[in-house]
């Protein structure tokens, strides 16, 4: 493999989608030795056929606000691989949506995916729309706009999309309700759907919970234990909250949340009362964090900052892609971390990640470690295809299972002759063998 050859090819082809291409030079780089002892991969083209997507969908959105104006926005689907299932992945509604961005998740998804174990393929959508400042009528408008140009491109055998940056159970529900009067079919189809209709418990929580068990399969290995940890976690919507949660249950201490304003730096850890406060936060759609320090006297907000500079053992990247960097790397190693898990999406940089495995620190790559969410997305499925509802005890079993089978695997695929386990190798190794094969068995199509 040519990874020059391939990356020159790829950004002669997409100028300036930067996100996309960093998150495929990251896997090319980790699958290049692998790939070189298959043959029979170069023969077929695996790679040049995987780093594309299957088809990109855009399409105009046109909805009307509560003053009756007409207003116009992008909308977009990604489905990049359906090799080893129907495609699934997110669907976001940001003013920073672009096509890069949703071709990075989508790859991401596909590698995801493939690690939980359950038979899904990768995708993502979304549209430059952002809820923030928009009443419930609006954003309804805008999500049956949007399913009315989606819809005959889903199904619960071919597309099945889910929530992700400014799509909740609120804005699921407007589009599965869409989508349901459109197809005349109750098959499930979207996932994050309210209990009542057919969606999963913990599902709000899973990204969060399975990045914890995650991190708990990695302190099992190193014979640690997560009690009395010191973490910092970014963001404080549903991600970190659900991490937030079940670190602090587990009997970590919780020092920091942060939003775009800055973050906070409670010495005394988060507890019940003060998680629950993070999505009083959130629901306020201000999108800050610092009223907390209004709420919880003794916590201390950094304006303009992010929660990095802080001495902790384990940090948990929350929020969005690449928001640790090399500095803030630096820093995290000169302070003593031990463990880095991307809850996030691609939450380090190319050079945070380097840093982190230089110094041989314990880094864990966002498709392995935030794969609870989908996990638990792929269960509702199961669900929806049986008609039934399990209990939260049933799928949080499954949901621990899954985590600690990613584990496994990474550990398979990544461990290096020094006993070192690069994470970021093995998850990546393990979701692309799993993806080549399916390829390799389904010929040239």
């Amino acid at each position: 493999m040519d990874i020059n050859n391939i990356m020159s090819a790829l950004e002669a082809k997409h100028p300036g989608e930067k996100e996309y291409l960093q998150a495929v030079k990251e896997v090319l780089l980790c699958v290049k030795d692998v790939y070189n002892q298959h043959p029979e991969f170069e023969r077929n083209k695996i790679i040049e056929r995987m780093v594309e997507p299957d088809r990109i969908f855009t399409f105009r959105v046109t909805w009307i606000d509560d003053k009756g104006e007409v207003q116009n926005n992008i909308g977009y689907r990604v489905q990049f691989n359906n090799a080893i299932g129907p495609y699934k992945g997110g669907i976001r509604f940001h003013a920073s949506v672009n096509l890069s961005i949703l071709k990075f998740l989508g790859f991401e998804q596909t590698f995801k995916n493939a690690l939980t174990t359950l038979p899904m393929g990768g995708a993502k959508g979304g549209s430059d729309f952002s809820p923030r400042g928009k009443s419930d009528r609006e954003i309804m408008r805008f999500c049956q706009a949007f399913i009315l140009e989606l819809w005959r491109n889903l199904g619960p055998d071919q597309d099945v999309p889910a929530g992700d940056i400014g799509v909740g159970g609120r804005e699921v529900g407007y589009m599965y309700g869409m989508y349901k009067k459109l197809s005349r079919e109750c098959t499930g189809t979207f996932t994050g759907k309210g209990l009542s209709f057919g969606g999963s418990r913990i599902r709000p929580e899973a990204t969060g919970f399975g990045a914890l068990y995650f991190v708990q399969s990695i302190l099992d290995a190193q014979k640690d234990d997560i009690k009395g940890k010191i973490i910092a976690i970014s963001g404080f919507g549903n991600v970190a909250w659900g991490a937030a949660l079940k670190a602090t249950e587990l009997g970590a201490k919780v020092v920091t949340i942060s939003g775009p304003d800055g973050y906070i730096y409670d010495k005394d850890g988060l507890d019940a009362e003060k998680i629950a406060y993070m999505l009083e936060l959130r629901a306020s759609g201000n999108d800050v964090v610092e009223p907390y320090v209004e709420k919880f006297p003794g916590s201390v907000f950094y304006a303009g900052l992010k929660p990095w500079e802080q001495k902790v053992d384990i940090a948990l990247p929350c929020a969005t892609q690449n928001e640790v960097n090399g500095d803030d790397a630096k820093m995290l190693v000169a302070n003593g971390v031990k463990l880095v898990a991307e809850v996030s999406n691609m939450g380090c940089t190319p050079e945070a990640i380097d840093t982190f495995i230089n110094a041989k620190i314990t880094y864990a790559p966002g498709k392995a470690v935030n794969a609870g969410g989908v996990a638990t997305s792929g269960l509702e499925m199961s669900q929806d295809a049986e008609h039934l509802q399990w209990s939260a005890e049933e799928v949080d079993a499954k949901l621990h299972y899954i985590m600690k089978s990613i584990h496994e695997q990474c550990v398979k695929y990544g461990t290096e002759d020094d006993g070192y386990i690069n994470y970021m190798k093995g998850a990546n190794i393990a979701g692309f063998m799993k993806v080549a094969d399916a390829m390799m068995g389904q010929g040239i199509n």
